[in-house]
């Protein structure tokens, strides 16, 4: 075992040194390479000397950190050696701690527990996750109802990222993505059904009185009609064999639409989920709803993580939890 010496035994060395060296520089040079020698433990050889202690084992200490046996038993000789002192009597099978061992790994295991809680809550405090959504799925469902979750959640942080694009998890730094569309939408991804697509016609109250009755689709014909991108119109004028009278008003985005047809401006056709909190408030009436089966659907996409990620399931748990509240009582009403 390497020796070294106390503050005592500095000055017996001090003392000695300038009994048989002249030069005073040549003493300061022998002690300050003595006192550099005296180094601060690094923070991974204490974890490593943590393990070791707690099982006093080199191999299953290295099984735990994922690492060599050498590597592990190395670390351990090292910090010894930059203390100073023998902190495990090695033994044929296992390890002990020693005098002076025991009381330090007490020390060391509850410095690198204070550590680890640091880290925990700082990590807690600064979770973050993004959230990728359409613009009309953004303002017209998500946002609301955002106040609610941070509430409950106030140790998540969700970003939004308003987008039509598709959402590529490995470029956009997206956690988590909500789409419409008809699985499948890939390998190694997580999907969950939000909602079908279940289409409604819908228009403002004073449109309602002064059109024309609906009694069944082909009515909708001699509407003032509105779509969005999706063209839900045009597809199911085509399917039915029916051309509308009017030329059909065209948005990019369903929100545009949604709000067309509360300003009095014709029927747009909706997803039910977009539009069942202006419904709920009576801002929108239905006239009529797609009862087709093999409709699309909103779909909560993201990587099939290898690791569970409790922010990301927290965040996928709430989104399912809140679609299914009853239509006529939104998360947050006006």
């Amino acid at each position: 075992m390497v020796g070294f010496y106390s503050g005592v035994d500095t000055w017996i060395i001090f003392k000695d040194l300038t009994n048989h060296v002249s030069s005073r520089h040549a003493v300061e040079k022998l002690l300050a390479k003595k006192v550099r020698t005296l180094r601060n433990p690094n923070l991974n050889a204490l974890r490593m000397f943590d393990a070791a202690a707690r099982h006093l084992n080199f191999r299953i200490a290295a099984d735990e950190m994922n690492l060599t046996q050498g590597a592990v038993a190395q670390q351990v000789r090292q910090l010894e050696t930059d203390l100073g002192i023998q902190l495990f009597h090695r033994k044929t099978r296992g390890l002990a701690l020693t005098e002076p061992g025991r009381p330090y790994h007490s020390s060391v295991r509850k410095a690198l527990k204070v550590i680890d809680d640091a880290t925990k809550k700082l990590k807690a405090q600064s979770a973050s996750i993004t959230l990728s959504v359409t613009p009309s799925f953004a303002s017209k469902w998500l946002v609301p109802r955002l106040t609610n979750f941070t509430k409950t959640h106030p140790d998540i942080n969700v970003q939004t990222v308003a987008s039509e694009g598709v959402a590529d998890f490995k470029t956009d730094s997206v956690d988590i993505a909500i789409r419409q569309g008809h699985p499948p939408f890939g390998d190694g991804l997580r999907v969950e059904c939000l909602s079908l697509l279940d289409l409604c016609a819908v228009c403002s109250p004073s449109y309602a009185k002064k059109s024309i009755p609906t009694r069944q689709f082909e009515d909708f014909k001699r509407h003032l009609l509105i779509q969005d991108s999706h063209k839900h119109w045009d597809d199911l004028f085509e399917n039915a064999g029916i051309t509308p009278q009017h030329r059909i008003m065209q948005f990019n985005q369903t929100a545009l639409a949604m709000d067309a047809a509360a300003n009095g401006q014709g029927v747009a056709l909706a997803p039910r989920i977009l539009v069942s909190a202006e419904l709920g408030r009576g801002k929108l009436i239905e006239l009529w709803h797609d009862n087709r089966t093999n409709q699309n659907g909103f779909y909560v996409v993201c990587p099939n993580l290898s690791k569970l990620n409790a922010e990301i399931d927290t965040v996928i748990e709430w989104v399912l939890s809140e679609a299914k509240r009853p239509i006529s009582k939104p998360s947050n009403p006006d």
